[in-house]
């Protein structure tokens, strides 16, 4: 037992240094001011944490939750049937199309969000090609908009929802599902009442990954929205690089990981009552 304890230091100085050290140096800048010079002076006050309150950021609080909704419901509705689809196939293919769905990871994410530019800018692929097919005048206004950056998005992390939804489809039993077809449930009763609720934690993980992204993703927004497009994470990282406001990017970013560290309570709640539902 000694052993496996020793075993476990390094990564429990890793995590201290590297996660809990800058975490709080995050906190502690959150509680101080900043001079007309925008240098952080040790001076305590939680003028930063009601700077949030006023309504440019909470609109922009509140759009961010929007956007970052309709990003995962989208993930939902295209990568559950994708994943239940990879479950369906032969195991030598399921390889394959999984391989496929982590291929974007190995490119770097930069250069994948530039590659939507060469896509949906007005002399790009896209309108070139509906031109050249007579279905379109003129170029179509596609990028530097919310929906270029609810595609972005969506691209970005459906793989996220993909994967934790397919474990869940590999760890149900299909014998229910010749059981409850044997008793007379249609295909789409037995979906519902059997497949459903065996992928509920995979849902439920997926939407959390996918959520807690969108809500502090900057470089979508940024290369795919212009300036037309302001989320949570690019006001943060204005914060700290442009407006050199360090202690209110700091509670900004503070705000953030509590309301992140809700949605992950909220799902460990599921995940239990889940649980516990299979178990009775």
């Amino acid at each position: 037992m000694k052993r496996q304890k020793l075993l476990l230091l390094p990564g429990l100085l890793w995590l201290v240094l590297f996660l809990i050290v800058p975490l709080l140096f995050v906190v502690w800048t959150s509680f101080l001011s900043r001079d007309v010079y925008g240098s952080t002076v040790n001076v305590w006050t939680l003028d930063n944490y009601r700077r949030f309150f006023e309504p440019l950021y909470l609109s922009i609080f509140w759009d961010t939750i929007v956007l970052s909704a309709a990003t995962t419901l989208l993930c939902l509705a295209i990568g559950y049937p994708l994943a239940y689809a990879v479950t369906m196939m032969k195991p030598r293919w399921q390889k394959v199309l999984l391989i496929l769905i982590m291929v974007p990871f190995w490119i770097n994410f930069l250069i994948r969000s530039y590659a939507w530019i060469l896509l949906l800018r007005n002399q790009g692929i896209v309108n070139t090609a509906l031109q050249a097919l007579g279905w379109i005048d003129r170029p179509l206004s596609m990028l530097y908009t919310t929906g270029a950056v609810l595609l972005g998005m969506v691209y970005t992390l459906l793989p996220f929802m993909v994967l934790p939804i397919y474990v869940s489809l590999e760890k149900m039993d299909r014998k229910l599902h010749e059981a409850a077809a044997d008793l007379g449930a249609t295909p789409l009763k037995s979906f519902w009442h059997i497949t459903v609720p065996q992928t509920l934690s995979g849902v439920i993980a997926g939407c959390l990954v996918v959520f807690v992204s969108t809500m502090c993703l900057y470089v979508v927004p940024d290369v795919m929205g212009g300036a037309k497009s302001a989320m949570y994470g690019n006001v943060i990282q204005n914060q700290f690089l442009a407006a050199r406001d360090w202690p209110f990017g700091s509670a900004l970013s503070v705000i953030f990981i509590v309301f992140s560290l809700a949605f992950i309570a909220v799902y460990q709640r599921a995940t239990r009552r889940n649980a516990r539902r299979d178990g009775a």
